[in-house]
This record gives C-alpha cells, sequence and structure tokens, in this order.
C-alpha cells in the first residue's frame, strides 16, 4: 500500500488517533482524505473533505461508500469505551460496544469492499487493542469487542485477498488520546503510534504491535492462564 498519491477514508478522524491518522496521511502526500465523525462539525483539520458518518447506521454507511467511491485505503478508527462489569453492568453499554467494533467495523468492510476492488485492492486498516487478547474486569464489553473485531480482521483479510485487498490491523495498548483522558497509566504517544503504524502498512505488515505492551502480550497468548493473569494465582 502506497500512501503518497492515496484516498484514503478516516472513521472518528475528528480526535485522537483518527485526527493523527488524517494529518499524518496529508505530511505524506495523501490525494485525498475523507474525515468522518458522528459530530462533522468537530473535524477542523484543513485539507481534508469532511463526511458524516455514524458507522453502527446503516444507510450513512452506505451513503459515505457512494460518496467516497475513490477510495483505495479505509482506516477503521471509530472506538467507543463504556467501561463496564459483566456481570453487573449495563447490558445497552455493553451492546454498544459491540455494536461500535464489531458490526461497525464489518459494515464498512462490507461497505467498501466493492469500492476498493474498483480501484485496485487498497488496504484496510483496523485499529485494535492490546486488549484483543487480554481479559479486563471493568471493561470485558470493551475487550469482548475488540476482541471480535481481531477475529473480523483475520477472516475479512482472508476474503479479501482473492481482490487484493491488504487488511492489517494495529495492536496498542493505552495511547494519549480523549478516550484514556481518565487513566493514570503509562501512555504512547499518539503522533508515534501513527508513524509507526502507517510504516508497516507501506512495508506490508498485516499484524503491526505497535508498542512494547502488544508486542508481550501476544507472545504470552500461548501461556497459561495463571501466567496471563497473576492476580489469579
Amino acid at each position: 500500500m502506497k500512501l503518497s498519491g492515496s484516498t484514503a477514508l478516516i472513521t472518528g478522524a475528528n480526535r485522537g488517533l483518527g485526527r493523527h491518522f488524517a494529518a499524518e496521511l496529508l505530511e505524506r502526500g495523501a490525494t485525498k482524505i475523507y474525515a468522518t465523525a458522528r459530530n462533522p462539525e468537530q473535524i477542523d483539520l484543513p485539507g481534508v473533505e469532511v463526511l458524516p458518518l455514524d458507522i453502527t447506521d446503516p444507510e450513512a454507511v452506505a451513503a459515505a461508500a457512494r460518496a467516497a467511491a475513490d477510495v483505495d485505503l479505509l482506516i477503521n478508527n471509530a472506538g467507543i469505551s463504556v467501561p463496564q462489569s459483566l456481570i453487573t453492568g449495563d447490558l445497552d453499554l455493553i451492546r454498544r460496544e459491540l455494536e461500535t467494533h464489531f458490526f461497525g467495523t464489518l459494515s464498512m468492510t462490507r461497505a467498501f469492499a466493492p469500492v476498493l476492488a474498483t480501484n485496485g485492492g487498497g488496504a484496510i486498516l483496523n485499529i485494535l487493542s492490546v486488549l484483543s487478547w487480554l481479559g479486563f474486569a471493568g471493561a470485558g464489553g470493551y475487550a469482548a469487542a475488540k476482541a471480535a473485531q481481531w477475529s473480523l480482521t483475520d477472516t475479512t483479510r482472508l476474503e479479501l485477498a482473492a481482490q487484493g485487498t491488504q487488511v492489517s490491523a494495529a495492536i496498542l495498548a493505552a495511547t494519549d488520546t480523549d478516550m484514556m483522558a481518565g487513566y493514570d497509566v503509562p501512555k504512547n504517544n499518539p503522533a508515534d503510534v501513527v508513524r509507526t503504524t502507517l510504516n508497516a502498512l507501506e512495508e506490508g505488515q498485516l499484524e503491526i504491535l505497535v508498542d512494547e505492551a502488544a508486542a508481550t502480550t501476544k507472545a504470552n497468548l500461548s501461556a497459561d492462564v495463571h501466567t496471563r493473569y497473576p492476580n489469579l494465582a
């Protein structure tokens, strides 16, 4: 996937990683960038084409695919975090996380797969989390949704290979965005995350381990459950 001269659509581009992706793609010579958000008036980056888009709304997704028929790079970045206990939390909020991260990503992928095929194959980049591979008490809905999104990424990669579409995933730990503002933990610099991810995307990497936490978590997937969750010991 060559970023210079590309036409990209980024979901959740009004802030955080989405805005950083748009800015970095402009720096790398993208021809056009569709910056989308549920509240498009919040997009303030010069040089992008703004589209309204709620990825959980099938009609909005279909409209975006019609409006952005020249896209050859889709970045599925939009997400929400509504921390809930799986045992006692609000099921409607847990469903919202699954609707956004899994069904929203799937809806975008289905809508843009024929667009990408028409435009030579291109690429899809899904933004995942170390919680795709690691449960976290109090954020079980988010972790389950991200695990489902990881599985979706693997399967759509297989299904879209025949049309020449590269499907990559970026897996990262806590990053300094609005979503993580209330957490007092070490955080990645979002600009560094975006540069690392786009470099790897251009190299053709399919599973991009953005930081050390992602690499360690992936390496521990085959470990005993007590190793992965030492608090259970």
